[in-house]
């Protein structure tokens, strides 16, 4: 992981501000959506984009009860009940 050497504080409705050199970098628009999780002992930030739930795909999605399939993996799926 690379260290930036940015220091932000939390406010107390615990927001914090990213840099603006850093959304450039990161192609992060006013508006755009992150994706908070954690990983270990640390607090990840990340862009979120719609991805297939199995794969990981961005091409071919479909929202299926709130889940993101791609195409691919639902013909996958087809194929594999039609073997049984």
């Amino acid at each position: 992981m690379k260290s930036t050497g940015i220091i932000r504080k939390v406010d107390n409705l615990g927001r914090i501000v990213l840099p603006i050199e850093l959304r450039r970098t990161m192609d992060i628009a006013e508006q755009d959506e992150l994706e908070i999780y954690m990983e270990n002992d640390r607090i990840v930030l990340q862009k979120y984009e719609l991805a297939c739930i199995f794969c990981g795909s961005t091409r071919g999605l479909i929202n299926f009860r709130r889940k993101n399939v791609c195409q691919e993996c639902i013909r996958r799926m087809a194929d594999s009940e039609t073997e049984k």
